[in-house]
């Protein structure tokens, strides 16, 4: 059988060579791969014999038979520009010609005995250039290619778009956000980035490059090295073109339950081109930040952006193989607000902690290199070798609480490598496919010293609130984690049948992720500055103290050699001439034997038995379902995954189709919480209260609850407590031996038509998660209970119960699934895509959203209640309920290309609890902030103008590029931080906001107005 398979994937016959260098090129993959089939009529008597199809910038030719009904099926292209030469008996007939975008499952249909003919070489208005070089008539396509994708929802991103419209960080998904339900949310003032889809989080996404998944199985951002970091992903400069997909992708995509990206890479032509850049701003070119101005005016902080690259491509044997590499690098100063929490002025707090308030800079480094050699040994093979390395660094930091000497030295590295052999017959296509992949994630602390964190309680005569203040000393990051591993993976794809493509496909993946984790060394002291009473402040007495220590046993690099192996078949079914099904299965299988095989330690074991800690006897969970023998955990062997689509054509013409579909996505369970079991076994964080310190949940004398003694504050003091007890005062984890995978269920139903040159499209989806993963807390009271009503108090009010520890140990956390989330959404789309003939293009997208989750967005440790099930369902933090953006770009007259995006939504909404002693109750509410103008919660406007200089040298087609970009051109202030206390109804000197109102005038990540000068030359 192995033979077999590697028999069949000897394969490769592609149209996907070689496109322009500065071209989109498609993922050179099944996963990425276009498709145009139709039927073709011909004249009486002169029947069609076969079609080939012709990449137009490289000439590149693949010809397939032709059925007795005129059925043809090219099952695999690239992205690029093409017409067919059709064969029939007497003579041969020219299309015009036509694009295909990445991933695009085309149909055209054409009528050799009706369709009008254009003069030889007269352009049509699909015309992109060129027209067929011989003397026969041109067959106008027009706008009759149609898509029969079913029911996937998204958009594409074309080279146009990535090229022209304004950006700020050459982030090549900065534009994924003009597909319905998704946005791409640059939250941190140090320029970090994220992709999200509906009310799922990020880790939910996945980013397939020349069809190699891009995924990230440690960390929370969806794909490697996007954890706290305001890097690319990829150099933008290599990217064709890409397709975004919100929902109801086919079977081919895995490892994802919300955004799927698809993107293909540039390649090498017959001809030698390249291109390189300067972006830069800094702070002259920039308005003042709200902070900068509000409540005193101060000089603008030093703001450094310089981003810089280049690209070159070309033939090393002319037709036979060709190369294309790039680089780019980004250096960056960014500003950030360091203010108190939830608006508290700064002049109420004491005057030794005033200084650390203000606005700093954070720094960043990144160089991106990529390089690809494309080898075409026969007309019907393609070999590709692809690399690409990242590094980068900084000091990073963003707005918020957390003063600058709490910072992060962060560290990205990234290696991948990509071999693909692709082989085309007459009716199948099969391809292979081997790649390699080596990441690492490093933050360690600027500074190494204790933190303290100050929480400030407010009360009223029936509830209390308390938040975090600030946080002050060392920071607390110290980790090296990361994957290594290699993936080999074959698609086959068959076109024999009449009316079918047939698709099937393999993977398998053996990947090491590794977790080295030693957070908070130097301990955190937590405050609460009310314990005084109200208007005074304590900074002397903590009432906690977190701090990590190595336990003496085990290895504190966690690692796991991961297995994974997904199959797919799917058929894309042409029923009639106006029904497409598209009706697919996947099955997807991971082994985690840094989870599977854990045995839980006896130490642990001891600590939550019933004879040292009976408060479990009675209590609502079984502790039992999460201990380990090391036998009794399977892998989850249940993500069966049916994929179904349909598109429906309503009219002879296609103006107007019908499409939905159904789909189950399973995601996977992020290894970083998988590997805290094993992780607080080596290196542990250790939890001790202090007596008589904490206003609102005071601990009960234990080995854990002690006396406050200011030694503690020195390493020694630490010492001293980590072996004052049994435990330690170590935090005790276990997972569920049953653990299930999440995955998300997507239904879509909508209608497109077709306004020559506009595309129209609405629609409705709904998209809910569910077994997401979770931390809850395990602690107990005596009696079993997790709140305790005081019969003999008027005044208490529920509380965690995290006091109530094993004799000698921290808290019980036990990870579990249960996070849900639920979206749904009706979007209405315009595009007009930009040709040479029709010189502008327009994309715009409106989505209205009622999104729901169990948990607050981004939320996992979930301890304010004894179970998920006890949290309320309400709206999702996470979702705009209104989105509009829109995006354009137009040539003028006079040699300037102009372009522009504009983005707004509605107000977000915020959750916190609020917890009362009449009645006594805990619960969650919400509220949407208030808004910052006229209903809106966000509004930016970018514009850009470029303009081409010809020069002549060393080709014909050599330029200077000069452009500005203005982003946030009307300067909009979005303001990020809000009063979110409930029980916050009255104005003081100290508090001079309400609940719901802006507390402060940081704009986090929110740019004001900058300009930013670029520079270019390409040829």
């Amino acid at each position: 059988m192995r033979k077999t398979m590697i028999r069949a994937a000897l394969a490769a016959a592609t149209t996907l060579a070689t496109g322009a260098v500065l071209a989109p090129v498609a993922a050179h993959a099944q996963v990425g791969q276009a498709s145009l089939r139709g039927t073709i009529t011909s004249p009486p008597g002169n029947a069609v014999e076969s079609v080939t199809i012709v990449e137009v910038n490289t000439g590149f030719r693949q010809t397939v038979r032709v059925g007795p009904d005129g059925r043809y099926n090219f099952a695999s292209l690239g992205a690029g520009t093409y017409r067919l030469e059709i064969k029939l008996a007497t003579n041969t007939r020219n299309s015009d010609n036509f694009t295909l975008n990445v991933s695009q499952n085309a149909g055209l249909d054409i009528d050799l005995a009706n369709t009008p003919a254009a003069p030889t070489g007269e352009t049509t208005e699909t015309d992109p250039g060129s027209v067929a070089s011989n003397d026969q008539e041109i067959v106008v396509t027009g706008s009759r290619i149609r898509t029969l994708s079913g029911g996937q929802v998204g958009a594409i991103i074309s080279q146009r778009l990535i090229e022209q419209l304004p950006q700020n960080s050459r982030n090549f998904l900065a534009f994924a956000d003009l597909a319905p339900g998704v946005r791409f949310v640059e939250e941190g003032s140090g320029g970090q980035a994220r992709l999200q889809g509906g009310a799922q989080r990020s880790n939910s996404i996945n980013v397939f490059i020349d069809g190699v998944s891009q995924k990230d199985y440690v960390l929370k951002n969806g794909i490697t090295g996007q954890d706290s970091t305001p890097g690319n992903p990829f150099p933008q400069l290599a990217v064709g073109e890409y397709q975004v997909l919100s929902s109801n992708y086919k079977a081919e995509l895995d490892q994802v339950s919300s955004v799927a990206i698809i993107a293909g890479t540039k390649s090498g032509t017959n001809e030698f081109h390249g291109e390189g850049f300067f972006d830069y701003t800094d702070q002259n070119l920039r308005a003042k930040r709200p902070t900068e101005i509000f409540p005193t005016q101060i000089d603008k902080v030093e703001t450094v952006d310089k981003q810089f690259g280049g690209a070159l491509g070309g033939p090393i044997i002319k037709d036979v193989m060709h190369f294309f590499v790039s680089y780019e690098g980004k250096r960056r100063e960014l500003p950030i607000d360091i203010l108190p929490g939830n608006g508290v002025a700064i002049d109420s707090l004491p005057a030794q902690y005033r200084d650390i308030f203000g606005s700093y800079s954070s720094s960043f480094k990144q160089d991106l290199y990529f390089g690809k050699l494309s080898i075409q040994p026969t007309s019907r093979d393609l070999i590709e070798l692809t690399g690409r390395y990242r590094d980068e660094s900084g000091i990073q930091i963003g707005s918020g609480t957390a003063a600058f000497s709490t910072a992060t030295n962060n560290k990205v590295e990234e290696t991948r490598a990509l071999g693909r052999w692709q082989h085309t017959e007459d009716n199948w296509v099969n391809e292979l496919r081997v790649s390699y992949e080596d990441v690492t994630w490093g933050p360690t602390p600027l500074t190494s010293d204790i933190g303290q964190l100050f929480r400030r309680t407010d009360r009223t005569a029936t509830s209390v609130n308390q938040y975090d203040l600030f946080r002050i000393g060392g920071g607390t990051n110290f980790q090296d984690k990361g994957q290594k591993g290699w993936t080999v993976q074959n698609d086959f794809t068959y076109t024999g049948f009449e009316g079918h493509t047939l698709k099937t496909g393999v993977k398998g993946k053996w990947v090491t992720l590794n977790s080295l984790q030693q957070n908070q060394l130097n301990g955190v002291y937590t405050y609460d500055t009310s314990l005084n009473g109200a208007g005074s402040f304590n900074d002397q007495v903590p009432y906690q103290l977190q701090f990590g220590a190595p336990s003496g046993f085990g290895n504190p690099v966690v690692e796991s050699k991961n297995f994974q192996f997904g199959i797919y078949a799917q058929d894309d079914w042409d029923v009639n001439d106006r029904l497409t099904l598209n009706i697919g299965v996947r099955w997807d299988y991971e082994r985690t034997p840094a989870f599977l095989d854990f045995v839980t330690p006896q130490a642990n074991l001891t600590a939550v038995s019933a004879a040292q800690y009976p408060n479990l006897q009675n209590t609502d969970y079984n502790i039992n379902d999460y201990i380990s023998t090391g036998n009794n955990r399977k892998a989850f062997t249940g993500a069966i995954q049916p994929r179904l689509g349909f598109t429906y054509r309503i009219d002879e013409e296609g103006r107007f189709t019908l499409f939905g579909g159904y789909g189950r996505s399973y995601d996977r369970n992020q290894f970083d919480f998988l590997q805290q079991e094993l992780t607080v076994g080596s290196f542990q964080t250790r939890t001790f209260q202090f007596l008589n310190a904490n206003t609102v949940n005071p601990c009960t004398a234990s080995a854990t609850c002690i006396q406050w003694n200011p030694i503690y504050l020195t390493a020694e003091g630490r010492q001293q407590l980590a072996n004052s007890s049994v435990g330690g005062g170590r935090e005790l984890r276990f997972i569920r031996n049953d653990l299930k995978v999440p995955y998300s269920d997507q239904f879509s139903l909508g209608l497109r038509s077709r306004f020559r040159p506009v595309e129209l499209e609405v629609g409705y989806t709904h998209v809910s998660s569910r077994d997401g993963f979770v931390y809850l807390l395990g602690n107990r009271r005596p009696d079993g209970s997790f709140f305790f009503d005081n019969p003999a108090s008027t005044t208490d009010t529920p509380q965690s119960p995290f006091g109530f520890t094993p004799p000698g140990f921290g808290s019980i956390l036990i990870g579990d699934n249960g996070l849900e989330t639920n979206a749904d959404t009706v979007y209405a789309k315009i595009t007009k895509p930009y040709t040479e003939t029709s010189p502008w293009s327009l994309d715009a997208t409106y989505t209205f959203t009622e999104a729901e989750e169990n948990r607050q967005f981004g939320e996992t440790f979930s301890l304010d209640f004894a179970k998920i099930s006890d949290y309320p369902t309400l709206r999702s933090v996470g979702v705009p309920r209104h989105r509009f953006v829109i995006a354009g770009s137009t040539d003028t007259p006079i040699g300037v290309s102009l372009s522009g995006k504009f983005s707004i939504e509605s107000p977000m909404y915020m959750i916190a609890p609020l917890v009362s002693s009449v009645p006594f109750d805990r619960t969650l509410v919400g509220r949407f902030r208030d808004s910052l103008g006229d209903e809106w919660g966000r509004r930016q406007l970018d514009f850009a103008a470029t303009k081409y200089i010809n020069v002549g040298f060393p080709n014909d087609q050599a330029r200077i590029r000069l452009r500005v970009d203005v982003i946030n051109l009307m300067n909009d202030r979005n303001f990020v931080d809000f009063n979110n206390n409930p029980t916050d109804n009255t104005r003081t000197a100290g508090s001079p906001s309400v609940y719901g109102e802006r507390s402060s005038f940081s704009v986090g990540g929110n740019p004001p107005r900058t300009i930013k000068l670029s520079a270019g030359f390409s040829f």
